[in-house]
């Protein structure tokens, strides 16, 4: 068991009244750091993430305030935060890669459809053995997935339920009903897929989302709105289909009325990014949404994200663009 000294500062009056410093070392034991670390960060991830603003910034997380002292929330330098004074992780990262160093989330799911979260190099490294510990103790962690350079969708609390040494990994359930879930290949067929279920709502859809958002700066490609509540990614090829892959370009940040519009083939894009409305929707009248938020569409040009890596693939939307035309 890990004994640590933590500086705090306790309320100004009560230092004054007993004639002390403002800053004092108090021995705190391991477990009770632990506990009270976990329970002031989930806190404050439920209060600081919202619909329109879910996504932290590394500096937060490097700058986390717990009891007066900054106490960082991600390792400076490694993907697994294991703090002086707590023997269990903290929280486990996943570095922002772009689509074309390599396919999002590659070998992150299971058969079982638990996440997998690879070990930090040499199997006996202190952080690796701080993930057996949050195992043996099952405390809560949190995980930073990037989204962008320096910025990070959290996922709290998931915990650790098996520790798999000889693939350099963990599994990791999103929720607390995944963690009953045997890694051992006897799980059902109906847990399996409500597992996999789970992965791909908890995980997949909302990365996805957010990094195609961040893309287009939190904005509708077609109509510029820039309430982020109000934002979907849309996918250009489905995720339902072979080729539907949750990559930024084959996304493209809509509002829910556009997205709608997308998925129903009302509205089409062509492959140099122009807009199309259905022939039928443009003969109708009807009230101003109509007629602003649809029919005022036809041959607007989408506003494209500012990397040329983020912006749709003319191939999917070649093929998505006669998807609609078929529609018609």
């Amino acid at each position: 068991m890990e004994d640590c000294a933590v500086r705090v500062r306790p309320p100004l009056a009560a230092c004054l009244a007993r004639g002390v410093e403002t800053r004092l070392v108090i021995a705190t034991t391991g477990p009770d750091l632990d506990s009270r670390v976990r329970a002031a960060a989930l806190a404050w991830l439920r209060q600081r993430c919202t619909p329109d603003d879910p996504v932290v910034t590394r500096r937060e997380l490097l700058n986390f305030q717990f009891e007066g002292q900054t106490f960082p929330l991600i390792d400076n330098q490694l993907g697994i935060r294991k703090p002086k004074g707590l023997a269990a992780a903290l929280s486990i990262l996943t570095t922002y890669t772009s689509d074309r160093k390599r396919p999002p989330y590659e070998d992150a799911v299971g058969d079982d459809g638990l996440l997998r979260y690879k070990f930090q190099g040499n199997l006996k490294h202190y952080t690796n053995a701080a993930l057996q510990v949050a195992h043996d103790r099952q405390v809560p962690l949190m995980w930073f997935f990037g989204i962008g350079p320096g910025l990070y969708l959290p996922f709290a609390p998931v915990w650790v339920t098996a520790v798999e040494a000889d693939q350099s990994q963990v599994a990791v359930a999103l929720e607390d009903s995944q963690r009953h879930l045997s890694v051992d290949g006897v799980t059902s067929e109906i847990e399996r897929r409500y597992s996999q279920r789970i992965s791909r709502n908890r995980l997949h859809q909302p990365v996805f989302r957010q990094r195609v958002i961040q893309a287009y700066e939190s904005s509708c490609a077609m109509c510029r709105l820039r309430h982020r509540s109000l934002l979907d990614a849309a996918h250009i090829i489905p995720d339902r289909d072979v080729r539907g892959v949750p990559a930024v370009s084959n996304g493209v940040s809509l509002c829910k009325i556009h997205h709608a519009a997308y998925d129903e083939n009302i509205l089409g894009v062509r492959p140099d990014f122009v807009i199309e409305v259905r022939a039928d929707v443009l003969r109708e009248v009807d009230g101003p949404m109509l007629k602003h938020g649809l029919q005022e569409m036809q041959s607007v040009r989408l506003e494209l994200p500012k990397r040329r890596a983020d912006r749709p693939n003319p191939d999917l939307l070649a093929e998505r663009y006669e998807r609609f035309r078929a529609a018609i």
